[in-house]
C-alpha cells in the first residue's frame, strides 16, 4: 500500500532520528544536515529542503532516500510503503531524544545511556517525563538531575520511587534537602525503597517530634538508617535505646540510626554501663552529652579504659565519673594527649587519687593545644610567682583551662594596673584560682566599686579575693547599701558577703521590725 503522510514534528534533528532507526533495522542513505522541521516558509532558510522517498524491499527493510525539491517548505512529505511502525519509532525517539535534551544530555550521552539501558526505550514518554516533573517537585533538577540520570538512569523508570517522592513532598512537606534524595536514589537498590514511609512514620509514631522528623533524615545515611533496615530491625533498635533516652540521642545525632544493632550499638553501650557499675541513666547521660561517643569502636574505648588504669592507676568508677563529667575525654589521643599530659601531672606531684580530682575539676586539660594554649598559660603563671612542677602550678593550670589565653592576659594587666604585683596576684590566685579566668570588664565594674563608692583600699582583695566572684548589683551592691545603714562603712567584706540569702534576710531587717 502506498500512502502519502504529511507529518510535522517538534524540533527533531534528523541526524538523531538516523541513529535511533539504526538501532532498529531500519537502513538508511545519508542524510542532509539537520534543519528544524518547523521551519518558517517564508524564512527561506534553506534554498533546498529535504524530503524523503521510503519504500519497502523484499528483505523487510526500508530506505530512506532525499531528494531536492525546487521551493523551500515547512513540511516533510514522505511517499511509502508500510511505514507506519517506521515513522511512529522516528517521532518517539524524536520525543525522547528531546527529553533527555532537557534534563542536560547531549546526543552521544543519550545514545550511550539507551544502549546500556534498552529498558529506556520501550518506556512510553508520558511516564519519562512524569518522573522526570515528580523528581523536580522534590527539588531535584538541573545539574543533580542530570547527575542523576546519569549515574542511576532507572531512577526514570523504576515503580519503587514514586511512593517515596509524594511521601517527601505531601507528607513531609518538602524539607528532605535535594543531595540527600539524590544519595538515597544513587546508593540505594530499588526494592529497597519499599517501605521508606512506613519506616518514617514508625519514627514518629516512638515521638520523634514533627518538626525533627526532616533534620533526623537529613543527618543520616537514608540507605543504612531506613531502607537496608526491615521494620522489626528498627523496632528493636528504637525499644533498645528507650532507656538510654534514646529518642533525645537520635535527634541529637541521628547517625546513630547508621549503626548495626547487634554488632555496635550494643556492644558499646553497654561496655560503658558496666564502666558505669550498672547505672543505665548514668550511661543514658554521657549518651546524651556526646552521642558520637558511640562513632567510635568497642576496641577504641577498650584501649583508652586500659591506658587510664594501668597509667594512671584508676578503677572502673572513677574512669567513667571522668567520662560522665567530659565524655571527650575519649575522643583524645592517648599518645599525643593523654600520655604527655599525665606526665606532667605525675611531674607536678599529683598521685593517682589527685589526678582522678583534677581531671573532674578541669577536664579540659586533656583536650587543648599544648603550644597554642596551655604553654602560654604555663607562661604567664610562672611570671606571676608559680614555681614549675608543683602541685600549686597544676591546680593555677587546671582553674584557667576553661579560659582564653587573651583574656588571662587582660586580667593580669588590670591587676597591675591597679597597683598590684605580681606578687599580690600570686597570693590571690593561690586562694581564689577563678580570679584568673573571670571577664576583665566585670572585674574593672567591682574593683572601681570597691575603690571608689565603698571607699576601700585594693590590697583588701588579698585577704578576700573571692569578692571579686560575686555579682555586682545583686550581692555587692544590694548587701552593701543594706549594712552601711547600720552597720557603717568598715563592715569586713567577707562576712558582708559570705553570708548565706537566709541569715541575711533575717538580719537585714531593721531591729524595731524584728521586735514587732
Amino acid at each position: 500500500m502506498v500512502a502519502a503522510i504529511t507529518m510535522f514534528t517538534n524540533s527533531f534533528c534528523l541526524s538523531s532520528s538516523s541513529t535511533f532507526l539504526n538501532s532498529h533495522a531500519v537502513t538508511t542513505t545519508k542524510l542532509l544536515s539537520p534543519v528544524s522541521l518547523y521551519a518558517n516558509p517564508t524564512a527561506r532558510p534553506r534554498e533546498w529542503f529535504p524530503m524523503i522517498n521510503a519504500t519497502k524491499t523484499s528483505h523487510n527493510l526500508i530506505y530512506f532516500r532525499p531528494f531536492k525539491c525546487p521551493q523551500p517548505a515547512s513540511r516533510l512529505l514522505i511517499q511509502c510503503n508500510s511505514v507506519d511502525t517506521a515513522i511512529s519509532l522516528w517521532w518517539e525517539a524524536g520525543m525522547l531524544f528531546s527529553v533527555f535534551r532537557e534534563i542536560g544530555l547531549n546526543e552521544k550521552e543519550t545514545n550511550l545511556l539507551l544502549g546500556k539501558n534498552p529498558t529506556l526505550r520501550s518506556t512510553s514518554l508520558d511516564r519519562i517525563r512524569a518522573r522526570v516533573l515528580a523528581l523536580q517537585s522534590v527539588g531535584i533538577n538541573g545539574f543533580a538531575l542530570y547527575r542523576l540520570v546519569i549515574k542511576c538512569p532507572s531512577v526514570l523508570i523504576a515503580e519503587e520511587i514514586d511512593p517515596v517522592i509524594s511521601f517527601v513532598r505531601d507528607d513531609l512537606e518538602g524539607k528532605v534537602e535535594a543531595a540527600q534524595l539524590e544519595r538515597l536514589f544513587i546508593t540505594t537498590e530499588a526494592r529497597f525503597l519499599l517501605g521508606f514511609a512506613q519506616k518514617v512514620k514508625l519514627l514518629l509514631h516512638h515521638e520523634v517530634p514533627q518538626e525533627k522528623i526532616a533534620h533526623v533524615l537529613n543527618n543520616a545515611n537514608l540507605n543504612k538508617a531506613i531502607c537496608c533496615k526491615s521494620v522489626e530491625e528498627l523496632e528493636r533498635t528504637i525499644a533498645f535505646l528507650k532507656p538510654y533516652h534514646g529518642i533525645e540521642i537520635i535527634v541529637r545525632r541521628p547517625a546513630i540510626l547508621n549503626y548495626d544493632l547487634d554488632s555496635q550499638l550494643i556492644p558499646k553501650i553497654r561496655f560503658l554501663e558496666e564502666l558505669s557499675g550498672g547505672d543505665a541513666n548514668a550511661t543514658g547521660t554521657v549518651l546524651r552529652k556526646l552521642p558520637a561517643i558511640l562513632s567510635y569502636s568497642l576496641e577504641h574505648m577498650e584501649s583508652h579504659v586500659d591506658f587510664m588504669k594501668s597509667y594512671v592507676g584508676l578503677d572502673d568508677r572513677e574512669i567513667f565519673k571522668i567520662i560522665l563529667v567530659f565524655p571527650n575525654v575519649v575522643s583524645a589521643s592517648k599518645e599525643r594527649k593523654l600520655r604527655p599530659r599525665i606526665e606532667f601531672l605525675k611531674q607536678c606531684g599529683l598521685n593517682s587519687n589527685d589526678i582522678f580530682k583534677f581531671l573532674t575539676r578541669a577536664p579540659l586539660f586533656v583536650a587543648l593545644s599544648f603550644e597554642d594554649n596551655l604553654a602560654h598559660k604555663l607562661g604567664f603563671l610562672v611570671k606571676i610567682g608559680y614555681e614549675y612542677r608543683t602541685k600549686e602550678l597544676a591546680v593555677a593550670l587546671g582553674a584557667v583551662t576553661r579560659t582564653s589565653c587573651e583574656n588571662m592576659q587582660k586580667v593580669i594587666g588590670l591587676f597591675l594596673s591597679y597597683g598590684l604585683s605580681c606578687e599580690d596576684i600570686f597570693y590571690m590566685s593561690k586562694k581564689h584560682p577563678q580570679i584568673l579566668q573571670y571577664n576583665p570588664g566585670s572585674l574593672e565594674e567591682k574593683m572601681e566599686y570597691l575603690t571608689e563608692e565603698m571607699g576601700r583600699d585594693v590590697s583588701e582583695l588579698l585577704t578576700f579575693p573571692a569578692f571579686l566572684g560575686y555579682k555586682l548589683d545583686d550581692r555587692i551592691k544590694h548587701r552593701y547599701e543594706v549594712k552601711k545603714k547600720t552597720a557603717g562603712t568598715g563592715m569586713s567584706l567577707n562576712k558582708l558577703l559570705s553570708e548565706s540569702a537566709d541569715r541575711f534576710s533575717t538580719t537585714e531587717q531593721p531591729k524595731s521590725l524584728v521586735n514587732d
